[in-house]
């Protein structure tokens, strides 16, 4: 992307076959905060696929909405919705300016998803985004390596971590399990 995206934590992990996604409630708008308690992670497709997002919210909304068509025009089948959202995406005229990333995840798979076209699936099965996405996933990478902890405490932790270091990150988290 153009710019990278200064405004949340989405971190995602598939771990002790789990997959959890989860993020923190802060909507700044440059150097105020404007919400503490927003919903930044969607279940899609029957509740079978996570998805979360990092950017402009209206735009992540329109993103979810045409994703979730994707999924169902594809059966669910989270590898080649992502690819045809990510072409769609890229050469849209107006799709293209949408400023936002999304992390969507299956029990089987997780990509980040952006409008230049990246389709990224991780070596470790962790996954971030936004301004505090390197804090959360360095803390995942550590808890998951070196602690017997849950999916889903190794997501609470570490965005715990990020917002403590991220100042447009807070502790008001959502997290969704698979």
């Amino acid at each position: 992307m153009k710019n990278q995206i200064k405004s949340t934590t989405v971190i995602c992990i598939k771990h002790k076959d789990k997959v959890v996604i989860g993020a923190d409630g802060q909507v700044s708008f440059g150097n105020t905060v404007l919400k503490h308690g927003a919903k930044k992670i969607r279940r899609l497709y029957n509740g079978s696929v996570l998805a979360g997002f990092a950017g402009s919210t209206s735009d992540a909304f329109s993103l979810f909405q045409r994703f979730e068509g994707k999924l169902e025009e594809y059966n669910g089948n989270l590898s080649r919705a992502s690819i045809e959202l990510s072409k769609e995406w890229r050469t849209d005229k107006i799709l293209r300016r949408l400023e936002a990333m999304l992390i969507v995840a299956d029990k089987e798979k997780l990509f980040i998803l952006s409008g230049s076209g990246d389709i990224i699936e991780p070596d470790e099965d962790i996954l971030a985004i936004g301004s505090g996405g390197p804090y959360a996933q360095s803390a995942a990478i550590a808890l998951k390596r070196y602690s017997e902890l849950s999916a889903k405490d190794i997501v609470e932790k570490s965005l715990q971590i990020a917002s403590d270091l991220c100042i447009y990150t807070n502790s008001k988290f959502t997290i969704e399990e698979l």
